[in-house]
């Protein structure tokens, strides 16, 4: 990625650093054996693409087509399924950005990626992690097939409680929380909730290094 043009962030540099050394999270290593586990249907990744504006740090989503068989009308990350030629969850998070919301791959610095969160369908999904240092140099241009809107919520707003609610969902493994975000940009206000919401927060989480102000998970009996 160039970076001769724009100035990097100082805030946005350290936090990402304390991505790329946390325990927690890793790159796919293409000397590994890697490409032999990659083979699975099962899979899929999100792309969490971080930018810095007026100080604050702020990610990227989107807002499904309400012409879409699932997730209608949802907040989602960019992301999808693997394809055939994808040869790693990287490949898959900054493919889908590109294809839904015009993202050059080469603007984005990919710092790590996360364990996977398992999904309906018994899919497992990739958080990838990365960043925009020159947002000017990125003009989305939708895929109206897949994508209704794009828009920007603060990251930090994940830790917080203000514009939240939950709800106690039964599960067949328990009780589990579901956590809906309530965020007004452009006189539209988008809920974010679902494995959406429990993805940012537990990045949020690593990337600002302290808890969220509420009860994140049920508490154990």
């Amino acid at each position: 990625m160039d970076s001769n043009n724009f100035t990097r962030s100082p805030k946005l540099l350290h936090l990402s650093n304390q991505f790329r050394q946390s325990k927690h999270v890793s790159l796919p290593n293409t000397k590994s054996t890697q490409p032999t586990r990659f083979k699975t249907t099962n899979r899929a990744a999100v792309l969490i693409c971080l930018f810095e504006e007026h100080d604050d740090i702020y990610v990227i989503l989107t807002k499904r087509s309400s012409n879409l068989s699932s997730f209608t009308g949802q907040v989602l990350l960019p992301g999808g399924r693997r394809d055939e030629g994808d040869t790693d969850d990287v490949r898959i998070a900054l493919r889908e950005a590109h294809e839904e919301i015009g993202l050059d791959p080469k603007l984005v610095d990919v710092v790590t990626v996360l364990e996977p969160f398992a999904s309906k369908g018994n899919v497992n999904v990739y958080p990838v992690i990365g960043i925009l240092w020159d947002r000017q140099a990125f003009t989305p241009v939708l895929n109206t097939e897949e994508v209704e809107s794009i828009f920007y919520a603060p990251f930090e707003m994940f830790l917080k409680n203000k514009n939240r609610q939950q709800e106690e969902i039964e599960f067949q493994a328990g009780k589990g929380l579901f956590h809906y975000f309530d965020h007004e940009t452009n006189n539209k206000v988008y809920t974010i909730w679902a494995m959406t919401a429990t993805i940012l927060i537990a990045a949020a989480t690593l990337f600002y290094q302290r808890p969220p102000d509420f009860q994140p998970r049920m508490p154990k009996s």
